[in-house]
């Protein structure tokens, strides 16, 4: 099963910016994904098309589960 973290920030735009980090662990922690957020927005050290990172909006952990299937 693949795991994909989002991490959901407000701009300076007044927009919305996810950043996904795939292959997260399964033990990872609220306390850690707060921690990795606030430094993230504290060394500004993202500028994306949506503007600065100017805040914390949520995250999530999504999960697909793949099924191959023969077809011969």
């Amino acid at each position: 099963m693949e795991r994909t973290l989002e991490l959901i920030f407000a701009t300076s735009a007044n927009a919305k910016d996810t950043i996904r980090v795939y292959n997260a662990r399964a033990d990872v922690t609220a306390a850690q994904i707060n921690a990795a957020m606030d430094n993230i927005i504290a060394k500004n050290i993202i500028d994306g098309s949506a503007g600065t990172l100017t805040g914390k909006v949520g995250a999530r952990i999504v999960t697909r589960d793949t099924a191959e299937i023969n077809l011969g």
